[in-house]
């Protein structure tokens, strides 16, 4: 059985994306998104750095989240989300398999700002400027998609589901200028079913 340690509006979900997506039967251990509830023993015993995701299948253990799609796709994936080495899309793939952490990254300083630093110790300056570097990491997914529907030219795969809930997340934590081909590209994300099922496993509550 398939174990997804995971909280709401964190890089889990991108994991739990691709898995609704692969049609896996999976369990889901969802986690409060306290330090006190991610560095008990038990769980540092699983996940040594106290984050989520961690994904365990059997006797192995997965704690990086783009590690975690590029193991599922090579365990489970049947030729469709997973761009193989020596397949024309490869480098393409693991380009923006990555590139989804360079978007995540200007996310979770925002996030710490609103979550664990008290109100009256932000720091407007850093908002300010994670919030500019957010918007220039999503102008580049922008200028990508002005000739295509997904990452790739061949279509939908798990980068997607990597950089989609990158982009997913800032859309929900700054007011993006408008960026026409990256909100298309978002409406497509959305309309899928997976998609659906995970955010409607998520819920409507947020973290921030």
């Amino acid at each position: 059985m398939i174990t997804l340690y995971h909280v709401n509006n964190s890089r889990s979900a991108r994991n739990l994306w691709l898995l609704n997506e692969l049609g896996l039967t999976f369990e889901v251990v969802e986690m409060a998104f306290t330090m006190e509830a991610l560095r008990t023993p038990e769980y540092l015993a699983i996940s040594p750095l106290g984050r989520v995701p961690c994904l365990v299948d059997g006797a192995l253990r997965v704690f990086e989240s783009g590690a975690i799609c590029q193991y599922l796709c090579e365990t489970y994936d049947e030729g469709l989300l997973h761009r193989p080495p020596g397949h024309p899309e490869r480098v393409d793939w693991l380009q923006w398999l990555h590139y989804a952490e360079t978007v995540a990254v200007h996310c979770a300083a925002l996030i710490q700002q609103r979550v664990f630093i008290s109100e009256e110790n932000r720091s407007p300056a850093v908002i300010k400027l994670e919030s500019k570097r957010l918007e220039k990491s999503l102008e580049v997914l922008d200028k990508h998609l002005v000739d295509r529907e997904y990452l790739l030219s061949s279509g939908f795969s798990a980068v997607d589901t990597a950089v989609g809930y990158s982009v997913h997340l800032g859309f929900q934590l700054h007011d993006v200028p408008p960026l026409p081909n990256l909100q298309a590209y978002y409406a497509r994300c959305k309309s899928r079913d997976a998609f659906a099922k995970t955010f409607d496993t998520e819920g409507a509550s947020s973290n921030f």
